[in-house]
Parts: structure tokens; C-alpha cells; sequence
């Protein structure tokens, strides 16, 4: 999405006169990523038949990803260690982890230190839940006793994402857009 163009009827707001780097990687803005993307149901990237995301950024010369998460089924959604630290921001719902005592509810800010391994976990009583996350390297998905038995990145994230929108009908380089 394009953002809207600023109106600076103050002549003396002078922007940066001189180049920018060369190579940087340009903005990135998604206007309405919290509202109004919410809302066009094929945009979601299925996870599974209840859990989905729709990416935000795919920094694949750092190593993260920023998506929103969208589970519609109680439950345990996965088990995974990280590999780096993760932000997030409850929207929607709430949800915990079986290895802790606090909850992320709506408005919500949860951080996730590298090495941790948690089961995450939506309660019964939320039929859906959304949160914003921000993760850095990846995650393994472990059972119990911690062997792993998968992984996800921003590469794998990023090839689910492609393969979904060129299923839909929009296109493999559609997910080119949130590529940085």
C-alpha cells in the first residue's frame, strides 16, 4: 500500500538534502495493518486449518520476520525454542504459555528471550485470537522433552507465504512486497 502524500503548509519543514545510501533497502509501510488488514480472510497465510498469519516483513538479510498471528481454535498452538528474542503485541484475545504464570491479553506487550522454549496456548473461552510478533533468527519446534521435531525462519516463512498467494491467485512475487 502507498502512503498517503503530507500536506506541509510550513514552508521552513525542510527535508534531508542530500542522497541516502546507496543499496539501503527502501520504507516500508503498510497503512491499515491493524485494522483493515485484519479483515480480507485470503490474505491470511494457513498455518494449519486454525492458525494463520499475514506477513508484515520478511528481513531476510537480517534474519526476522514481523507477522500478525491469527489462531481460531482453543488449544496449544505449537511448542518451540528460540533462537532469538521476540517481541509481541496482543490485538486480539489473549493466550499464555504452559511454562509460565502470566497471560498476554489484548493490548498486551510480551517479550521472549533467545533460548526459551514454551508451549503456547489459547484458552477455551477465545475464539480467536491475533497478536503482532516480531521474531528474530528462528524457532524449532520441539516435543516435551525438547527433541526437535521442525523449524521455522523468515525463509520458510517466506516460501509458505509465496506458495499461498500464487495458489490464490495473486501471484508467487506478490510476497516480494513485504521482502526487505
Amino acid at each position: 500500500m502507498t502512503p498517503q502524500p503530507i500536506n506541509r503548509p510550513d514552508q521552513s519543514a525542510v527535508p534531508y538534502q542530500l542522497p541516502q545510501p546507496p543499496f539501503m533497502s527502501g520504507d516500508l509501510v503498510h497503512n491499515g495493518a491493524i485494522k483493515d488488514w485484519l479483515e480480507d480472510d485470503k490474505l491470511w497465510v494457513p498455518s494449519t486449518p486454525t492458525v494463520s498469519f499475514k506477513p508484515l516483513m520478511f528481513n531476510t538479510s537480517q534474519g526476522y520476520f514481523i507477522n500478525l498471528l491469527r489462531v481460531r481454535k482453543s488449544g496449544i498452538v505449537s511448542r518451540h525454542r528460540h533462537a532469538g528474542a521476540v517481541h509481541a503485541i496482543v490485538l486480539k484475545g489473549r493466550w499464555y504459555y504452559l511454562e509460565h504464570d502470566w497471560v498476554a491479553e489484548q493490548n498486551s506487550y510480551a517479550f521472549e528471550p533467545p533460548g526459551e522454549t514454551h508451549t503456547l496456548y489459547v484458552p477455551e473461552d477465545v475464539d480467536e485470537m491475533i497478536t503482532w510478533f516480531h521474531v528474530t533468527g528462528g524457532y524449532v519446534f520441539v516435543d516435551p522433552q525438547g527433541v526437535a521435531l521442525g523449524y521455522e525462519d523468515v525463509f520458510t516463512k517466506l516460501e509458505t507465504a509465496r506458495r499461498h498467494y500464487e495458489a490464490i491467485g495473486l501471484g508467487a512475487d506478490y510476497v516480494e512486497q513485504f521482502v526487505r
